[in-house]
């Protein structure tokens, strides 16, 4: 089957590639595609499959994080846990009180609860795209906490999370920007 792809990005990249589309990626005619460089970079009308195939993958797990992301805003810590996997590994950033790492689901979702017990209510706000890079996602946000035991809160960190087969499988967070960029084998 033929398709047209939207790639997006910046407007200046965004542009219309004419690509094969294998049945059954659940994307529809239109794949967005809004992630690594060489998701952008097509040499003439068609590309490689697996490239075509691994770039919508990119996509799906973009939005399985974006899920979570919702989860947590809403305060559906349920939704959150069967995002992952049994044997996630949490990686909190450097300096943090019990830095870890978690392992396992339970462990996971239980030092969240902790860090949302200080607050009456918190949020996570993406402040850059979220970019998927074969089987990692990577987002620069805002955790902002208000009321509770402490002063209101916003502290800024990219995470990087990795996904398999439908489910976060680990999440690290990192307070340098270049830093997540790096471990994701992305550049700025």
């Amino acid at each position: 089957m033929t398709a047209t792809l939207r790639i997006m990005g910046s407007p200046e990249r965004a542009r219309d590639a004419t690509a094969f589309t294998p049945e059954g990626l659940g994307c529809g005619p239109t794949l967005p595609l809004w992630t690594r460089s060489d998701c952008f970079a097509w040499k003439g009308a068609a590309r490689d499959r697996r490239e075509i195939l691994r770039c919508a993958m990119s996509q799906e797990n973009v939005e399985i994080v974006r899920s979570g992301f919702a989860a947590w805003n809403a305060g559906d810590m349920d939704a959150l846990a069967d995002l992952f996997a049994d044997d996630i590994v949490l990686r909190l950033p450097e300096g943090w009180p019990e830095p870890g790492p978690y392992v396992g689901r339970d462990e996971a979702i239980r030092q969240f609860k902790q860090n949302r017990e200080v607050f009456e209510s918190d949020r996570l706000e993406p402040i850059t795209e979220f970019m998927g890079a074969g089987d990692r996602v990577l987002v620069r946000l805002i955790w902002r906490g208000m009321g509770g035991e402490g002063p209101e809160s916003a502290l800024e960190w990219t995470i990087l999370c990795s996904v398999r087969r439908g489910r976060v499988v680990s999440i690290e967070y990192f307070w340098d920007h270049a830093e997540a960029l790096e471990a994701a084998g992305l550049r700025e």
